[in-house]
């Protein structure tokens, strides 16, 4: 096997990078991560995983981790503001164990993020460097050169087979590397907080995911028991992604509902905004230089489904990397299985993020076809979200 034991640089030490970098050690090979803080973290709160993510996790050993860190939500409570009880509740829980194979879980993604961090450490082949101030690359027919900026005004320069670019929605190997665009605002600011159970628990259930859905915002609620907190994700339209911490989302009154406004109040200006970006590129590779998750695809998270993509990526891309006599083949191939998809995933987030601000009597029509297809109509609808299975490309399945 081509890749077998050489070195693969990984930039960047978020979800997917630290994915990549567990299923290419699977294999024996020798991964450098590069990562700019000074440590591992994720910016945010809460996070969906669904069994299409879930499955390439579990095959990585893991399972146990993950389960012990999440919750397994019975539904999704669907509740428009002008409704004082949810209009619909989504099946999960075992339901999606039985159809896809795998559960459906919400966590933290700073949980997420040590887990997989601390999966790492259990390689020897996995090395991890944090603090690195940047880096430039130079792909060759037999791999690339990479020249890394460390503390101190100091630089050093290496080789490896390839560099996977997993440096997310801002990335520098996309922007500097493959001069590819810049990622380009949504138009939409998420306001993230976490309610501590007794503050969140009159405003929406303990055991469920909550979407509060209004003519100018909507709002995602789970719970987070490890943590004994509720993850509040408000998304509402700013002209600018420009906004202060430390101050409340102005929706304006027309969108309050008495649990939204419940909610506002419990949290007070205890709020993280978070700008939304998309990225949009031609170019996912030139030469030995890829790029993977959100740095070649970020979408909005109006399908919960960013991170799960970048969890995908890993999971075809190793394989891929390994068995390839060449790192360019091996990102042809993998841009060809990937780009298709995550562009569906991507329109039908930005489809969503209309659908759940509708404005009457748009959002009349839009209650009634929800109430129509049931709790679980979003099994048939999502059957080829949730059931896509990327350990069934390359050899992904061997050990």
């Amino acid at each position: 096997m081509p890749g077998t034991g050489q070195t693969y640089y990984v930039a960047g030490a978020g979800i997917s990078g630290l994915t990549l970098a567990l299923a290419l050690a699977k294999f024996g090979a020798h991964v450098v991560v590069l990562e700019k803080s000074p440590g591992v973290g994720e910016f945010g709160a809460g996070l969906q995983i669904s069994p299409n993510a879930r499955r390439v996790l579990d095959s990585l050993g893991l399972d146990s981790a993950v389960a012990a860190n999440s919750l397994e939500p019975k539904g999704i409570d669907v509740i428009p503001r002008d409704r004082s009880k949810p209009l619909v509740t989504l099946e999960l829980g075992a339901i999606m164990r039985e159809r896809f194979g795998a559960p459906y879980v919400v966590m933290h993604r700073a949980d997420l993020a040590e887990l997989l961090y601390n999966a790492t450490r259990r390689f020897a082949n996995i090395d991890i460097q944090f603090g690195i101030k940047g880096w430039d690359a130079v792909s060759d027919a037999k791999g690339v050169t990479i020249i890394i900026d460390e503390q101190g005004d100091r630089t050093r320069t290496v080789r490896g087979r390839a560099l996977i670019g997993a440096d997310g929605v801002h990335s520098q190997t996309r922007t500097a590397l493959l001069e590819g665009p810049a990622a380009h605002y949504h138009g939409r600011v998420a306001w993230r907080t976490l309610l501590p159970f007794d503050a969140a628990a009159p405003h929406v259930a303990l055991d469920r995911v909550t979407v509060l859905v209004a003519p100018r915002c909507h709002v995602v609620c789970y719970p987070l028991p490890h943590r004994q907190q509720v993850n509040v994700a408000l998304f509402a339209p700013a002209e600018h992604p420009r906004a202060e911490h430390g101050t409340a989302p102005e929706i304006g009154g027309a969108s309050l509902s008495p649990r939204l406004s419940g909610l506002l109040q419990a949290a007070g200006e205890n709020w993280t905004p978070w700008p939304l970006y998309a990225v949009e590129t031609s170019t996912w590779h030139r030469g030995n230089i890829g790029l993977l998750g959100d740095a070649a695809h970020a979408m909005v998270p109006f399908q919960a489904q960013g991170a799960a993509m970048g969890i995908e990526d890993a999971a075809i891309l190793a394989p891929l990397l390994i068995d390839a006599p060449q790192a360019e083949t091996a990102f042809a191939r993998y841009e060809v299985l990937r780009r298709d998809r995550v562009t569906r995933v991507a329109r039908v987030s930005a489809k969503n993020g209309s659908i759940f601000h509708m404005k009457w009597p748009m959002s009349a029509a839009r209650d009634l076809v929800i109430r129509t297809h049931g709790s679980r109509g979003h099994l048939r609808r999502l059957d080829w979200l949730y059931g896509y299975d990327a350990l069934s490309f390359g050899v992904s399945t061997r050990t």
